[in-house]
């Protein structure tokens, strides 16, 4: 097209109209014609003026203005012009009164649908109106394969693990003008590996020798391993004249959006992952904060403009390899991120070492979240700052792929300017990024960039840069001064002040990562998932969309972040968002997660089948010196009589078909089995009359409590009352009135030490609220806990029963048991040693309690090799759960109680499993109702009942 400077302006629309109707070209080219000749011309006068200023007038270098302030004025015309075209534009591309709307494609790759990232995909862009489809890669993307022309999709997104797919099966060079895709080939050409870690733009001929601020092998995975220096270097001679020499030594990650090519345009968001020599491990900070704290208000505006400068220089080499390439296959609407990780050895210019055409943030690799996190915000970033809300000009333009603006068939002459469709959209699309506030600022073309003709499309990008710098500085300039003279942590706290008015989480992050019901969204407020068995424990983080709320888990002062145990069965999550602004947090919204995890995978066995046994865990070896997993079992041909103490060694059994393979194993029939003898199981009718006129004491914590509860279903038929008491409880009902059960929760942990009562008081406490007591065994004391008891326990009873004239009672120890062996915050956790030695405290405890003649329920060994079979708790202590029902729904799956004693060829054994109802419990009334279930529990609670009541008992 060829810029007339006629002497009037409706002369020059006239001639452009003319000219361009003459080549039918569109509206938008048309209105866009014109803009750029007014624009070029009056870049053409305000030059003349300069260049003859000396021989005007006085009177007329007063009244003139400056030459910026007239380019300044002509590039806001020029801004508008587009603007209002792109108003045009959109009012005639979409005149239907209900449009169609844009189909975006996620390729997840060998990520999972409940990925955070690719649920911030679907999230985010349904919230731009887009449809999404999912698909692993693109050869099996049903959608990618249906829609190849103008009404197909819209935007498609490879993830890191399908980019080769994308790759293969995309043609950058026939795409739509309204299709976007997050990869630019040449850019992931020129940084890619040639070999060693070599990224390939250096060998182009035209770089060889060249001096980039870059190391050469800075690409690929094999580059991985970055040397971070541990001293300080001279300054670099880089470094602007006059600097002063900062002692910065520091890693930095970088992330660059780069949305063109040719001409490259190139922007970079404010977030940055830092390690310094002082920090090893690295941290998510803004970058301009950092380098503040790091340099004071003047060397880090310095240093920023360095960091520019060397990523501006790289990425104008990486584009000048494929200059060609990107010319005639240029992709208008595509972008590609990039991380560039900075070595600042002592100076204020960084040298690059390391470039992936992907988000990395392995300095943050000890943060279970920290990174995601970070990628996440940066990725939703990355979509508001690209996508506009509504269809942008040329997503159904009837626009020639060809249409240009030229006249006798090229542009001639020295005030021409042609612009394709794609330059076009690319003035367009870069104006609006300008415009738009975002966390992203321009890295190229900076505003100091020069062009070899300012009417060009790089001249026009330049221009419209610095109108958009130079109205921000204008507008914030005081603001900004005022941060150059506040430190890092100032400016955080401020950012931190305020209420929280958007009181929802943005995400809920979790490892392993769980699959949510339904998908996340900050809208709604409960959850479920399911867990395998072998996953014991969740690490959760939750994320507010504002930072001005909190987030507690489980209560007003908890944890924001925290490990939970996940027991066998339902756990519950609960997820607090508050606003801590009030001496009191004000809860605001209440968000809850349902885990699931399901019990160990059993095969049913049929037929042939043998006989396994295990003591322990491979996962947890408490008794080094012993064999783990599952042995071959060997059933003894003598037979077997009832074992005389509830702590005679003994093993678990279960029936596989192979003992090389857990997974073949019927676990439903895992059975406690002693090693010499067999505790009998005692049935209803014997339990009742073997309870009749007794009391039964219990003083201990909840595992102590589950052991209560499990005696007082199987005497009553049923268990009417429970609670998670941490208190006294005397319970005078049982068995017809004929029986009583006292219990009293000890230690009292959660009072301060000097308030907890002794156990010699609590004990004193329970014998007073049991009274009257027979000095026989028809008085029963059952004592013990997780890990808390020891040998000064048992005297203490010893004394205090012998003083209150109770010297011949039952005294029944239940020992130590397994818990606390899980990392779980707020509470203590046990390495593998502590847990080996609290065996051999274990041991010790059996032994002083046969030396006092009290009878020993060992549950260490019971609990040992099924530890991961805990329920619900924090400790991961608790091998029973008491779960409410009406008793008109019992089903023989749910809630039975009974052990069986199974023989045959593999002899007797204590099973912890049950598939039957007792007769009374069939017949109980429809009444609300509780049962004590967990396998565990119930192997040593009937080994207490077979202890209480032996058959020889009078």
């Amino acid at each position: 097209m060829r810029c007339l400077l006629a002497s009037a302006g409706g002369l020059l629309l006239r001639e452009a109209g003319m000219l361009l109707r003459r080549r039918s070209c569109s509206g938008p080219l048309l209105l866009l014609g014109v803009a750029v000749c007014l624009f070029y011309q009056t870049l053409m006068v305000a030059r003349n003026r300069l260049r003859s200023g000396q021989q005007q007038p006085a009177t007329d270098i007063r009244s003139r203005k400056p030459a910026d302030e007239v380019q300044m004025e002509e590039t806001r015309r020029f801004i508008s012009t587009l603007e209002a075209l792109q108003r045009h534009a959109q009012v005639q591309v979409r005149p239907q009164p209900q449009p169609r709307r844009r189909q975006a494609v996620v390729l997840t790759g060998r990520h999972p649908v409940s990925d955070t990232e690719v649920q911030l995909y679907q999230r985010v862009l349904q919230e731009m109106d887009y449809e999404v489809q999912l698909s692993r890669y693109a050869e099996t993307s049903s959608f990618l394969r249906t829609n190849h022309d103008v009404n197909g999709w819209s935007l498609l997104l490879c993830l890191s693990s399908s980019e080769r797919s994308c790759l293969r099966r995309i043609s950058f060079s026939h795409l739509q003008h309204h299709q976007t895709v997050n990869l630019l080939p040449g850019v992931m050409e020129a940084f890619s590996d040639a070999g060693g870690g070599l990224c390939r733009l250096y060998t182009h001929s035209h770089l060889t020798g060249s001096e980039l601020p870059m190391r050469p092998y800075s690409c690929g995975s094999t580059n991985h391993k970055l040397q971070f220096p541990q001293d300080s270097v001279g300054a670099d001679s880089r470094s602007p004249v006059g600097a002063p020499p900062p002692a910065l030594v520091a890693m930095v990650n970088v992330y660059v959006l780069v949305t063109s090519v040719n001409p490259l345009t190139s922007f970079l968001h404010d977030i940055s992952v830092v390690m310094t020599n002082q920090e090893q491990r690295g941290r998510a900070t803004k970058l301009w904060n950092f380098l503040l704290q790091q340099l004071g208000p003047r060397t880090s505006h310095d240093a920023l403009g360095q960091v520019k400068e060397v990523i501006g220089e790289v990425l104008q080499a990486a584009a000048s390899t494929n200059e060609r390439q990107q010319t005639l296959n240029r992709c208008v609407l595509c972008y590609q991120l990039l991380t560039f990780t900075l070595l600042f050895s002592g100076s204020i210019t960084p040298v690059v070492v390391q470039v992936d055409t992907d988000l990395t943030f392995s300095p943050l690799k000890e943060d279970t979240f920290e990174g995601q996190i970070t990628k996440d915000l940066i990725l939703e970033d990355t979509l508001h700052f690209l996508l506009p809300t509504h269809t942008h000009l040329s997503s159904e333009t009837p626009l020639s792929s060809e249409a240009q603006v030229r006249q006798d068939g090229g542009c001639r002459g020295t005030h021409s300017v042609c612009l394709s469709e794609d330059d076009f959209l690319l003035l367009l699309q870069f104006q609006r990024r300008m415009k738009t506030p975002s966390a992203f600022r321009l890295l190229y073309p900076s505003v100091s960039s020069s062009s070899s003709s300012s009417s060009s499309v790089s001249g026009l990008l330049i221009r419209i840069s610095r109108f958009y710098e130079l109205q921000r500085n204008q507008s914030y300039r005081a603001e900004e001064m005022e941060e150059l003279a506040n430190q890092e942590s100032a400016w955080s706290s401020s950012q931190d002040e305020g209420p929280c008015v958007d009181p929802h989480l943005r995400q809920i992050y979790t490892d392993p990562p769980l699959a949510l019901t339904p998908t996340f969204s900050p809208r709604v407020k409960e959850y479920r998932a399911e867990v395998t068995f072998d996953t014991v424990t969740v690490r959760i983080r939750p994320e507010t969309v504002s930072p001005a709320c909190r987030v507690h888990l489980d209560e007003h002062r908890g944890p924001r972040m925290a490990n939970y145990p996940v027991g066998l069965g339902n756990s519950r999550i609960s997820i607090l968002v508050t606003n801590d602004g009030e001496r009191e947090p004000a809860v605001m919204t209440i968000y809850t997660v349902y885990v699931f995890r399901e019990s160990r995978p059993s095969l049913p066995t049929f037929g042939d089948h043998v006989m396994c046994s295990f003591l322990q865990d491979c996962g947890l070896l408490v008794q080094p010196d012993r064999p783990c997993g599952l042995q071959p079992f060997i059933e003894p041909q003598s037979s077997l009589q009832a074992c005389g103490s509830g702590h005679v060694a003994g093993r678990w059994v279960v029936p596989c078909l192979s003992c090389s393979d857990n997974r073949t194993c019927d676990w439903r029939e895992v059975a406690w089995r002693p090693d010499s003898c067999y505790h009998p199981v005692v049935h209803r009718p014997l339990l009742q009359d073997c309870m009749t006129d007794r009391k039964v004491l219990f003083i201990g914590d909840s595992t102590n409590r589950g052991m209560m509860y499990f005696l007082m279903e199987r005497v009553n038929s049923s268990l009417e009352d429970w609670g998670k008491a941490h208190h006294t409880l005397v319970y005078r009902n049982l068995n017809g009135g004929r029986t009583l059960v006292s219990y009293s929760y000890y230690p009292q942990f959660w009072l301060e030490k000097s308030q907890r009562p002794t156990f010699r008081q609590a004990l004193l406490q329970l014998l007073d609220r049991s009274r009257p007591l027979v000095n026989s065994n028809l008085t029963v004391l059952v004592v013990g806990g997780v890990q808390w008891l020891n040998g000064d326990h048992l005297r203490t009873i010893r004394e205090v029963l012998n003083r209150e004239s109770l010297g011949d009672v039952v005294v029944v120890v239940k020992s130590l048991g397994m818990g606390f062996h899980l990392p779980v915050d707020g509470i203590r956790s046990l390495s593998l040693t502590e847990i080996q030695e609290l065996y051999r405290e274990n041991h010790n405890l059996i032994a002083t309690a046969k030396h006092h003649g009290y009878e020993v329920i060992d549950t260490f060994s019971i609990t040992m090799g099924r530890y991961k079979e805990f329920l619900q708790g924090r400790c991961a202590c608790h091998f029973h759960e008491v779960e409410k029902f009406w008793s008109s729904r019992l089903s023989d799956e749910t809630t039975s109680t009974t052990n069986r004693t199974r023989s045959g060829r593999t002899g007797s054994k204590l099973s912890s499993q049950s598939t039957e109802l007792d007769a009374e419990q069939r017949a109980w009334p429809k009444a609300l109702s509780y049962h004590v279930r967990g396998p565990v529990n119930q192997v040593y609670s009937e080994i207490l009942l077979s202890r209480l009541c032996p058959k020889t008992r009078n």
